[in-house]
């Protein structure tokens, strides 16, 4: 059930993804073409401070032209180790260290044509930290009870796919 890619073309190689276009060959024998967008990945945290209150970022995404909702999160550096990105992500957008860095997982967010995985994690025993963020960041943080993030979800006051699928493994985690 796998294709066999015959060629790839890169056609763009930006800053953040790289497009290829790939002739591929179907289990069946017949050829297509797939457009590929690779992605070097991400990460993404669920920061809960001893309050039990999730630390989000809202920050205006450019793809849909809204504020979004989000948990921290940040590309990797070519060969940096998830956990390393993660603990400097944190720091960044929100300015804590985490004690403790448990693994949730992952996601891949859109597999029917981008590479991009981004690693999940739940970050506790939050001390500030801070890191001076990129220069084209504008974000604001955001506290709020789990319950109440999770309520948000209910409603569509949070979109975004990683901060849902974060969100929601904690809270099964939790037991909340």
């Amino acid at each position: 059930m796998h294709e066999t890619i015959l060629t790839t073309e890169t056609i763009y190689d930006g800053r953040v993804v790289h497009l290829d276009v790939r002739q591929v060959r179907l289990p069946d024998g017949q050829q297509q073409t797939r457009e590929v967008v690779r992605h070097q990945g991400a990460v993404a945290l669920v920061a809960l401070d001893d309050e039990q209150r999730v630390l989000l970022v809202r920050q205006f995404r450019s793809g849909t032209q809204q504020m979004m909702l989000e948990i921290p999160a940040g590309l990797l550096e070519p060969d940096e180790a998830p956990e390393t990105c993660a603990i400097r992500e944190l720091r960044e957008e929100a300015g804590y260290q985490p004690a403790r860095l448990e693994s949730l997982g992952g996601v891949h967010p859109t597999p029917g044509y981008t590479t991009e995985y981004i690693h999940l994690y739940l970050a506790t025993g939050l001390t500030e930290a801070r890191l001076a963020g990129d220069v084209d960041e504008f974000i604001e943080l955001v506290r709020l009870p789990l319950a109440e993030a999770l309520a948000l979800i209910e409603r569509g006051g949070i979109t975004d796919g990683k901060t849902l699928v974060g969100l929601l493994r904690v809270a099964r985690r939790l037991g909340v």
